[in-house]
């Protein structure tokens, strides 16, 4: 009778604790699913505003929300007096598990995101990179899609892209045709010279600035050889490099100048016979 008189008596103290602890519980579990939609929200608008692809925004917005909803569950289990440091062990776990067994994937997701938000390449871009060459067709969470000249399809996985050097022949808008014309040791080399500075001034894809650069760069084992580098624009690179040789082996042909070919001279020398 006594201990029951003793838990009447204590019972309004008991009810006033655990409602207030219940009470708190609450509002922690409200204010925290509240913020998580927030944090999502800014989170997905921040992806947005960098123009990352949709499927990134929206699996990072998950993440996110996951993330801080698990922290709100486990600060109001606490408060209702329940013991987290277990349950924060097994999430924990559960964690690096799903870590470890994903790892790859995780890998190319977090190369994929840091490409998209870096963007060391766009889609129409044409790059070296992972070991391959091609157009950039489609950049996903996991690989990305090139396509190479002759129309073939190459999936590299994002993280070999990023671990290595990226050169980027589409990035800026300006390229320099780095081309060696080689003219026989007969030749004027002053004509030669003034013939392919007439070749670049005449031609259609050349570009006034930044000026071109014609020069004698190295005499040969069977050839002067000049340095052509003239700057055109990247859409027109190729245009430029295949019309460019072209005109010059027609021009020096026509000037009567010889672009010589390797060539060895061969002595024989006889001895008498024994």
């Amino acid at each position: 009778m006594n201990e029951l008189s003793g838990l009447i008596e204590q019972a309004p103290d008991l009810i006033m604790t655990y409602s207030l602890k219940l009470l708190f519980a609450v509002i922690i579990f409200v204010v925290g699913r509240y913020m998580s939609n927030v944090t999502k929200k800014l989170t997905v608008k921040l992806l947005e505003k960098r123009e990352v692809d949709k499927t990134v925004v929206s699996f990072v917005g998950n993440i996110v929300w996951a993330i801080v909803l698990t922290l709100t569950i486990i600060a109001t289990l606490g408060q209702i007096g329940v013991q987290t440091a277990s349950l924060v062990a097994v999430v924990g776990a559960a964690g690096l598990a799903v870590g470890l067994a994903l790892q790859g994937s995780l890998s190319n997701f977090a190369a994929g995101v840091l490409m998209v938000l870096f963007k060391p390449c766009r889609v129409g871009d044409y790059v070296e990179a992972g070991g391959v060459a091609g157009t950039v067709d489609e950049i996903t969470i996991f690989s990305t899609k090139m396509l190479t000249p002759d129309n073939k399809v190459i999936i590299v996985p994002n993280t070999s892209i990023m671990n290595g050097s990226i050169i980027n022949y589409s990035a800026m808008e300006k390229r320099r045709v780095d081309m060696v014309i080689g003219v026989s040791y007969d030749a004027d080399i002053r004509q030669a010279k003034q013939l392919l500075c007439s070749i670049l001034e005449n031609n259609q894809y050349v570009l006034k600035e930044p000026e071109y650069i014609v020069a004698v760069s190295s005499l040969g084992d069977s050839s002067v050889n000049f340095v052509v580098r003239p700057w055109v624009k990247t859409s027109d690179y190729w245009d430029a490099h295949f019309e460019l040789t072209e005109t010059i082996k027609l021009s020096l042909d026509e000037a009567g100048i010889g672009i010589p070919y390797p060539q060895m001279d061969v002595h024989i020398k006889e001895t008498p016979a024994a």
